[in-house]
């Protein structure tokens, strides 16, 4: 039972990226930045709409390690987005 649900999980969420990717290579607008930003999204809706309701499974648990990393790295990137956008010596 649980095999078969982490599979789904895992399906969904290549489905996710492979979806993203393609559209993002429509648009002409694939990057690493913008891929990870719309995969990360991916990932925690695929987390939310798979959630067990009663008890956890191990594996689902060790995603939040995953979850705060990703919204680490997220933080860096908008981070070095704004301040490319800031004037040049306004932090320095």
């Amino acid at each position: 039972m649980s095999t078969a649900r982490r599979q789904r999980f895992i399906h969904a969420q290549v489905a996710w990226m492979l979806g993203a990717a393609l559209v993002l290579a429509l648009l002409d607008s694939l990057s690493y930045e913008l891929f990870f930003v719309v995969t990360l999204i991916g990932f925690l809706v695929v987390v939310e709409l798979t959630a067990p309701f009663e008890v956890t499974p191990r594996w689902r648990s060790r995603l939040k390690w995953l979850i705060g990393l990703g919204l680490v790295v997220f933080g860096y990137i908008v981070v070095r987005r704004i301040l490319a956008i800031l004037p040049p010596g306004v932090f320095g």
